[in-house]
């Protein structure tokens, strides 16, 4: 297919992906619209147009590039916070809530696998990258999508219903803090401290209010970048070292297989444990996350690419289906254990979000609501999300591939 930019115009290419990215972000920041739409998502539109205009092709080595080499880098500068033992320090409460929130969202990916496996072709698929999105965030299913072989097309189509159903349930979390029923059946109270004290909100966007400017230095820049590569290096040969030594054959040898041989679970292990033992150097890193962000709004261009109207009608429907699945029973485990353990109606609203949406619409929505107590630790207990998303989603992808 003729195209204006052709495929291996390298640097016209880069220049368009960097662009979606960068104007993506700014429109996310500056419209509460495109906020709610989320930056990622305006990206895969905007390539999506792009390609089906014929202004940048479908296929081309730089997209390649972009999945080798941009996507691993991403996920160690989203985990240069992810110090464990602060985590489970300063979270307190909310820590507990969220890990069994997440557990709802293990159990959705099971049902809703089990009940569209003959509707949806490859279905561990979509089951291991939205049990990593919905533990952490874009960066985990990203890599699932990675670790799976996942065709842009489903990619795609997973992200559009993934974002349309996020839309819808944000809405759904933010409204069940004001609605009598739960008012009554749980406790609230930095809900009744603002209403006693009033609550002034800011005017900018949750994204905006989010990426506020950080003091980032020369040296910041060149340390994220380096120590990534490292990471990155050390990694792929330590996945390909347990890939080939470990065999195949059976359900346990092939979990085992596909947890130490996949180079997005030793990345994320390596990152953590360093970032835990290091904290100090780690978390004074200033512009990890904003640079890792960059890249997987970059990411989220490239599956944009072959994207087609007709794809998004067929095929997102039923994955809506199958997203909405998990996210109910996420939101349902995460009541219920709230009940059980006495756990305030805060604490439930931010743990599911966290976990479903990740620390930015979290802390977002602890921002928006006045609960400046529970910022900090929803925020930490988001980005705990990054790390344990690859594992759950791993585990999650080759227990139902395994069916």
């Amino acid at each position: 297919m003729i195209t204006l930019i052709s495929a291996d115009n390298i640097w016209a290419l880069w220049a368009v992906l960097t662009a979606i990215a960068a104007i993506s972000i700014w429109l996310e920041q500056k419209y509460k619209w495109a906020g709610k739409v989320t930056g990622c998502v305006l990206a895969l539109i905007f390539a999506m147009i792009l390609s089906n205009l014929r202004v940048i092709p479908v296929d081309a080595p730089t997209y390649d590039n972009v999945w080798s080499y941009v996507v691993p880098l991403a996920i160690p500068m989203l985990l240069f916070n992810a110090n464990v033992k602060k985590i489970w320090r300063e979270s307190g409460r909310l820590l507990v809530i969220y890990l069994l929130s997440g557990l709802g969202t293990i159990a959705g990916a099971f049902i809703a696998s089990s009940l569209l496996k003959n509707v949806i072709p490859e279905i561990y698929k979509p089951a291991a990258m939205m049990t990593g999105t919905y533990t952490g965030g874009s960066v985990n299913l990203v890599a699932m999508a990675d670790a799976f072989g996942a065709t842009g097309d489903i990619v795609t189509a997973s992200v559009v219903a993934d974002n349309l159903l996020m839309a819808l349930y944000f809405f759904v979390l933010i409204a069940i803090p004001t609605m009598n029923f739960f008012l009554k059946k749980y406790p609230h109270p930095i809900i009744d401290q603002i209403e006693k004290e009033g609550v002034s909100e800011e005017g900018k966007t949750r994204a905006a209010q989010f990426w506020s400017p950080k003091n980032v230095s020369l040296l910041n820049i060149a340390s994220i970048i380096a120590i990534s590569f490292v990471i990155v290096a050390v990694s792929s040969a330590i996945a390909d070292f347990f890939s080939k030594v470990i065999p195949t054959g059976n359900l346990g040898l092939d979990l085992l297989n596909g947890l130490l041989g996949n180079k997005y679970m030793i990345i994320t292990t390596i990152t953590m444990l360093l970032a835990t033992k290091f904290s100090g150097f780690f978390g004074k890193i200033g512009g990890a996350q904003e640079i890792g962000t960059f890249l997987i709004h970059i990411f989220f261009a490239v599956i944009g690419v072959p994207a087609s109207i007709s794809l998004i009608v067929t095929k997102s429907p039923i994955l809506l289906v199958f997203c909405a699945i998990i996210v109910f029973t996420n939101l349902v485990v995460t009541l219920l254990f709230g009940k059980l353990l006495k756990f305030n109606l805060e604490e439930m609203m931010l743990a599911a979000n966290a976990n479903v949406g990740g620390p930015t619409t979290s802390a977002a929505m602890a921002i928006a609501k006045g609960w400046d107590k529970l910022i900090i630790p929803t925020i930490l207990c988001g980005t705990l999300g990054y790390v344990i998303g690859n594992y759950y989603g791993v585990l999650v992808g080759n227990i139902i591939k395994g069916w």
